[in-house]
């Protein structure tokens, strides 16, 4: 099944269409980004490509800040994948696949400085803001990487702080201060299927890929991460090429924001 499967994709692919009709370089419809979908988070946001759905929220904790930052607040990312949302998902601890998608994620948000770390503290060496970002999935029809990295970005835009109150929080109460967001980076999955480069695989096409690059953009077009999936070797005209197509897409997710 696999060799015929692969081999319709790539007989396709060589008069630039796909198994759903879609050209190599095409996003799937509906695109969508729902921001306060999640009433009990501090910050939430729904992602919708194709078939593909996602939500995002954002909690925020008290955290004793890292002795290396003692004047910063940090994040931490998880992911969990609903066996709902796919026959492939199990229930029990975070597969490799999830910590992979919350790394990818993780490092997007980190080394883009989307985020002023130093602004989330309180009292320095006491007292910081922990932004945990819980994502799970509600249907995977593809392409995980690009709508989680997405939800992530919109609920992070979506959070406000909660009160203080003697120095504790009072979920219940929300002020008007959000996160400063000082950078919006956007993620695209570029897969590598014999000679040809696509963007928002679905499952079949993430099946027969030898390669994939999730490729992290700021708005001004400047790479800051990179992540390397799949058993084969990529040339380096290969992450070049993958580069260029994936800082094209960006501007197609950054326009959803």
């Amino acid at each position: 099944m696999y060799s015929e499967l692969r081999s319709q994709v790539l007989k396709l692919l060589s008069v630039h269409t796909r198994l759903d009709g879609r050209k190599p370089h095409e996003y799937r419809k509906p695109m969508k980004v729902e921001y306060g979908v999640v009433k009990t988070a501090e910050g939430s946001a729904k992602v919708t490509i194709g078939e593909t759905e996602v939500i995002a929220g954002v909690k925020l904790e008290i955290m004793s800040p890292y002795p290396d930052t003692p004047d910063e607040g940090s994040i931490m990312v998880g992911v969990e994948l609903l066996p709902l949302s796919s026959p492939e998902f199990e229930p029990g601890p975070p597969s490799i696949r999830a910590v992979e998608l919350a790394r990818v994620v993780d490092r997007g948000i980190r080394e883009s400085k989307a985020i002023d770390f130093k602004s989330l503290c309180l009292e320095k060496g006491e007292k910081a803001w922990m932004i945990v970002i819980d994502i799970c999935t509600f249907n995977d029809a593809g392409n995980l990487f690009d709508a989680s990295a997405l939800a992530a970005l919109a609920a992070i835009k979506n959070t406000k702080f909660p009160e203080l109150v003697d120095g504790k929080i009072v979920y219940k109460e929300k002020t008007d201060q959000g996160i400063d967001v000082q950078e919006e980076p956007i993620s695209v999955t570029v897969l590598k299927i014999g000679d040809h480069f696509i963007i928002d695989p679905d499952n079949e096409e993430e099946l027969v890929a030898e390669a994939r690059l999730t490729v992290a953009l700021m708005s001004n077009g400047q790479l800051c991460a990179l992540q390397k999936g799949g058993d084969s070797a990529l040339t380096l005209d290969d992450i070049s090429k993958m580069i260029d197509l994936a800082a094209e897409g960006s501007k197609t997710l950054r326009g959803l924001l």
